[in-house]
């Protein structure tokens, strides 16, 4: 005979949680429902353990009757404990964050979406400031007038809530208004909730947040369960994404006490020199916060740590891959030729020819989840012809240029790859959809850039236009392109401007500080 303990739907897993502490394991899965046995000492005698849904919906612990009261007193007790314990660590989270200084941090800029009830998803890859970024939000709406207590920040990554579900998550609405009862309804609270993915059902509680609560939501986190990229789109249309990057090259400045306090065109001649050899390092060493101001030797060692996370969590476990060698070979070869052409079919043809049975469908998953991983980004050929599109290679550059270090072969920096790629990154910033052209006549133009206002330009990057031959090739390439699209803006972003031979009066020639520190004059600026 078996005896019933009922449980509430949203207490099932902590449920089977109680029961795996006290010997019990699983035996069977039926459907959704989970089924468990208890094993009783050394010997094989099994008595039945089982969840059930009857009476509709309603789920149903049965168990033998040796363990039916002892289970049902158990299950009950430790759900109003853990209750009880996740109440306590809530209330004294929200003190604290409430009553910490805030921090002067290195101010970033970031577009962030402005539109009435949805919520702010703050994505981007793993250290590169999400959480800096909700601090920053927080202290400028403090900054406005907003007094400390309607301004919440709560981070879950905390090993005393790691066993927190969805229906303990109305215990941090709950506490809040007990602290601070005056801002109920009356008052515009805001919620920065960091690192929320690791709560199962999450997604439930901020939706009903934003249509139940007077709240501004802001939301991130980033784990092997949830990429950041998916905080968004988990919301089903109710939030809007603010993605998050290294370290542009004024922010780099910014960091270290060195950003401009006037345009670049009226710098001196020393100011202008120091400029330029601090763009030098930052296309050496990239933009993440952490490793600025390092030796050589740490911050390869911490930008190494940052991509072996990276595919190890966010890919490989998220997406339990059958052949981690073949990702770890796709790394090598995109990272080391950043700024290159990558083709899938060269690449499985290469792979073939060593004897390494994969799909070429599996290969297009493996870019998608490095992409989604935001580890690097791909650009397809501007066309407007969709086989062209698929059959053409596409180029593909790093998150951040401190990374073309890890993987170069050569033994040498690329400065130029390099600084494509800080031009890439900060046209992205900038909001705007970019490609690669290829003319007929086979010339190359590195970006075709569409801002979010529906202005063009066709940029060149080349870090030497020393050589007159140099300079013509890469003019010649500009001008080819020309004609397919007439009403974009021609532009040649170079570190060192042609001593010899004039630029054709159609071309906008920049120097690479002017035209990664003046972005407000760009039209392709969308902040």
């Amino acid at each position: 005979m078996l005896f019933g303990v009922f449980l509430e739907p949203s207490q099932i897993n902590q449920a089977i949680f109680i029961a795996e502490k006290n010997g019990l394991a699983p035996i069977a899965t039926l459907g959704n429902v989970v089924g468990k046995a208890s094993k009783h000492g050394s010997g094989q005698s099994w008595h039945g353990l089982s969840i059930a849904k009857i009476k509709g919906s309603v789920p149903f612990l049965l168990a033998s009757p040796f363990y039916s009261s002892f289970l049902k007193g158990q299950i009950e007790i430790k759900l109003c404990f853990m209750k009880s314990q996740f109440r306590t660590v809530i209330r004294q989270k929200i003190i604290d964050a409430q009553a910490v200084p805030l921090r002067v941090l290195t101010r970033r800029d970031i577009w962030l979406p402005a539109v009435k009830a949805k919520a702010t998803a703050v994505i981007g890859m793993r250290r590169a400031g999400k959480t800096s970024l909700l601090w920053q939000i927080l202290a400028d709406r403090h900054a406005s007038g907003i007094p400390r207590e309607g301004l919440l920040y709560f981070s879950f990554e905390d090993e005393r809530l790691a066993d927190m579900q969805l229906q303990d998550l109305d215990l941090l609405v709950e506490t809040f208004y007990q602290l601070n009862p005056a801002w109920r309804d009356s008052r515009r609270a805001s919620f920065f909730l960091d690192e929320i993915q690791l709560v199962p059902g999450w997604e439930l509680f901020a939706r009903r947040l934003l249509d139940s609560e007077n709240i501004d939501l802001f939301l991130s986190g980033s784990s092997a369960r949830l990429l950041s990229r998916e905080v968004a789109t988990s919301m089903r249309g109710r939030a809007m994404e603010a993605v998050v990057f290294p370290f542009g090259f004024r922010e780099m400045l910014r960091h270290a006490g060195c950003e401009p306090q006037k345009p670049t065109n009226r710098l001196t001649k020393a100011e202008r020199s120091q400029l330029d050899r601090h763009l030098l390092d930052y296309l050496a060493h990239g933009g993440f916060p952490e490793a600025q101001g390092l030796d050589a030797r740490n911050r390869l060692e911490l930008l190494r740590t940052y991509v072996d996370v990276v595919l190890l969590r966010d890919v490989i476990e998220r997406h339990n891959l059958s052949q981690p060698q073949v990702l770890h070979w796709m790394v090598r070869q995109l990272l080391g030729n950043a700024a290159g052409a990558f083709s899938i079919n060269k690449f499985h043809a290469d792979l073939k020819s060593r004897g390494v049975a994969v799909g070429k469908d599996t290969l297009h998953s493996y870019l998608a989840h490095l992409e989604d991983a935001f580890l690097l980004s791909s650009l397809d050929l501007a066309t407007d012809s969709e086989r062209r599109r698929q059959v053409n290679p596409r180029k593909v550059y790093p998150v951040d240029t401190g990374l073309m270090a890890l993987f170069d072969r050569s033994g040498k920096a690329n400065v130029g790859h390099a600084l494509e790629t800080a031009v890439l990154q900060e046209l992205q910033r900038r909001g705007a959809q970019v490609n690669y052209v290829r003319t007929p006549a086979g010339f190359e133009v590195d970006f075709y850039a569409r801002g979010v206002t529906g202005s063009e330009a066709l940029i060149q990057v080349c870090a030497d236009l020393d050589s007159p031959d140099t300079l013509a090739r890469e003019v010649r390439a500009l001008q080819d392109a020309a004609p397919a699209w007439p009403h974009a803006a021609l532009q040649l972003v170079t570190l060192n401007p042609p001593k010899e031979g004039a630029v054709p009066p159609e071309i906008q020639l920049y120097l690479a500080p002017d035209w990664l520190l003046n972005g407000d004059e760009d039209p392709i600026a969308a902040l």
